[in-house]
């Protein structure tokens, strides 16, 4: 494989600049690798390796300490990652991915071929196997799957200096990732309370810790998904929150790095579907043309579908048109004008959802804020309607009139379609996420191309009635 077919070049300044000095390193003196890149930051390192051909990469990987070398692992693109430990030995794989991070362990042997990933796991130590086998029972998407194992806990009857003297051992002899609090466990190992070190530090002389933590810690359970972190690491304002089991163990802890990761995922995923697309499981220009196509293309088609609904609408009111040929001309202004308004209530509520503002039971609130919401709306794009065509009229553009009815007739017709429209627009594009999660859908599906498709069948039966009630009938 190519570097353009991990990152281009333009994108890896870093890696392109140093590349080729590193390779030239490898091929004459690959000791001094290490000392030579002592100081780089391992995302920096990672750019590097993605700027090399691929037969370098391992024997780059090779030439740094492990535990330098599994740094740089975790920075690397996934698709090169699995490609680098699928072309080493089971062994030389589990050497590196046994120094990563017990969370980043898992998701790296996520993207690997479950039969592959077993073959790494069982070269592993025994501790690190049976820590990455407990995280790898839960979805990488739930707090489970998101944790990390390594943390500090010490029993709450411990004194604070005693407390200290632990907290640098561990740190000085063990990787631990989240050194930002201290757990206190009672005499049964489930957890008590909390302090941040910072309070520790502060912590009077001759104290015990449940004299100084705080008894009553936010906790998540290993079952809740993603989003529900988010929100409760946003809501208190946490650097870290622990992940306790039903037994109050703490099992594990999130920090706010990965919750940020999660959060991009999602938001991703949400503004594909809002799109009009399936997720996509990889970044734009890795992800191969024909995986792309079965994405969009179903949307695409349903959609297609849906809007051939729209020439039967106008079928039906062909005699209308034929009578007043000036209607035409505005079925793009008003259909359009419900589709927006729709997409506008759909985003509103489904960011609302995601934000838990509202819950499946607040419903007729929304669409008792909707209705008139979008009756003010509908009224103001009627106005501006009415004005179009009244402007267009006094300078001589257009002859809206003829011998069965005037103008101004044609003005009031579009300018009550337009509230019509745009009153049904956003009232159902604010009950589309409610329905899509009652029946089990996620409400990003609600897409603004759904909404706009729903809108247009409707908008134009609006249009047409109206126009049949003050002109035809």
């Amino acid at each position: 494989m190519t570097p353009s077919q991990h990152t281009p070049e333009e994108r890896r300044p870093i890696g392109a600049l140093l590349a080729p000095d590193i390779l030239a390193l490898l091929e004459e003196s690959p000791s001094q690798i290490a000392a030579e890149t002592e100081e780089m930051h391992p995302a920096d390192l990672a750019d590097v390796a993605e700027a090399m051909p691929f037969e370098r990469v391992p024997v780059f990987l090779a030439a740094l300490p492990k535990d330098r070398a599994a740094d740089v692992l975790e920075y690397l693109d996934e698709e090169l990652r699995a490609e680098v430990l699928e072309a080493m030995t089971a062994e030389q794989a589990a050497a590196l991915v046994t120094e990563m991070k017990p969370d980043e362990r898992a998701d790296v042997l996520e993207e690997l071929d479950e039969e592959r990933a077993e073959e790494i796991v069982e070269e592993m130590p025994a501790a690190a196997r049976k820590e990455t086998e407990q995280l790898r029972r839960f979805d990488p998407d739930s707090a489970g799957g998101l944790m990390t194992t390594e943390f500090v806990s010490v029993e709450a009857t411990t004194s604070v200096e005693e407390a200290l003297r632990r907290v640098r051992v561990i740190a000085r002899s063990e990787k631990r990732e989240a050194m930002y609090a201290v757990y206190t466990t009672d005499e049964t190992g489930k957890l008590a309370g909390v302090l941040s070190l910072r309070e520790l530090l502060a912590a009077p002389e001759g104290a015990t810790l449940a004299d100084v933590a705080w008894t009553e810690p936010i906790t998540i359970s290993p079952n809740a998904d993603r989003e529900e972190v988010a929100r409760v690491i946003s809501n208190y304002d946490l650097v870290v929150v622990p992940v306790v089991s039903e037994s109050g163990h703490v099992m594990g802890v999130i920090t706010v790095d990965d919750v940020i990761d999660a959060i991009q995922e999602e938001q991703t995923e949400d503004v594909q579907k809002f799109g009009g697309l399936q997720a996509l499981d990889e970044p734009y220009m890795q992800i191969g043309i024909v995986t792309m196509m079965k994405k969009r293309a179903g949307w695409l088609s349903i959609l297609l579908v849906s809007e051939m609904l729209t020439t039967q609408v106008m079928q039906h009111f062909d005699k209308e048109l034929k009578a007043v040929a000036a209607l035409t001309l505005f079925v793009p202004l008003v259909v359009s004008s419900g589709g927006n308004s729709g997409s506008q209530a759909t985003s509103l509520i489904t960011r609302a959802m995601a934000l838990r503002e509202v819950t499946l039971a607040d419903w007729w609130r929304v669409a008792l804020r909707e209705l008139p919401s979008g009756a003010v709306l509908g009224v103001i794009l009627g106005v501006i309607g009415i004005m179009r065509i009244a402007l267009w009229q006094r300078m001589g553009w257009y002859d809206y009139g003829s011998a069965d009815h005037t103008w101004g007739q044609v003005a009031l017709t579009v300018g009550c379609s337009l509230i019509g429209i745009v009153t049904f627009g956003s009232l159902a594009g604010s009950m589309l996420p409610f329905l899509l999660r009652r029946v089990g859908f996620d409400p990003a599906s609600a897409s603004a191309p759904l909404v706009a498709t729903l809108v247009d069948v409707t908008g134009l039966s609006i249009y047409f009635g109206v126009a049949w009630m003050l002109l035809l009938r």
